[in-house]
């Protein structure tokens, strides 16, 4: 019975890797489609974040079918909790994906999104690996690469104020809307990692550029 039990709760946190997978390629097209006006593209993820959404719901039924099933132990229930939240954070990750791909920006502010969606993508495979393999201390990085994506919204904010800035206010909003979704994407990247740092030990990674990971 138990060993059922564990299988299932490896099954359950499988599913997490192919949430994150479809959330990292959502990410790419999203971007591809704000840089090149890609309408195609831009439907496409819209209209895929609806698998994301229904991942996120069958990750969360079988989490809930696992606690009413047994009494976990201590290390059984970390897992289950921490996973209930990383589905949140991917889901999230989805839904920003899909308002990315809804928005255009002009031709000034392209590499700088480009630079955003390059360090997203590398967060998000970092944190699928890290959870893979169980890699607390892999997961620890995550927390200064969030640094890269905060420096260049520090950057986009400096440009958008400047004098340089010829494209009006709503683009300026348009381009700052976008550049807090990735912003954003980041966090929720790091949220996973933290995760993955408390299934391993236990403890939540301390100091102010990691989330809460209870």
């Amino acid at each position: 019975m138990r060993e059922s039990y564990h299988d299932e709760l490896n099954a359950t946190s499988g599913r997490i890797l192919t949430m994150a997978e479809l959330v990292r390629v959502a990410v790419k097209d999203a971007t591809e489609a704000l840089i090149g006006a890609d309408l195609t593209t831009a439907e496409r993820v819209i209209s895929d974040d609806s698998k994301v959404d229904a991942l996120n719901e069958e990750i969360e039924r079988r989490c809930f079918d696992l606690l009413a099933r047994q009494a976990p132990v201590a290390g059984e229930l970390r897992t289950v909790v921490a996973v209930l939240r990383m589905c949140y954070e991917l889901a999230r990750m989805g839904d920003l994906a899909a308002h990315v791909a809804k928005i255009a920006v002009p031709p000034q502010v392209a590499d700088q999104f480009v630079e955003m969606s390059r360090i997203a993508d590398s967060m998000i495979a970092k944190a699928e690996k890290t959870l893979a393999d169980r890699d607390a201390q892999a997961a620890e990085f995550l927390a200064s690469e969030d640094s890269k994506m905060d420096e260049l919204r520090r950057d986009q904010f400096r440009l958008l104020l400047g004098d340089d800035w010829t494209y009006g206010v709503e683009s300026a909003v348009d381009t700052a809307l976008l550049g807090r979704y990735y912003e954003r994407i980041a966090d929720h990247a790091v949220a996973v990692g933290s995760r993955v740092i408390y299934i391993v030990t236990g403890k939540a990674p301390a100091g102010e550029d990691w989330p809460s990971a209870y």
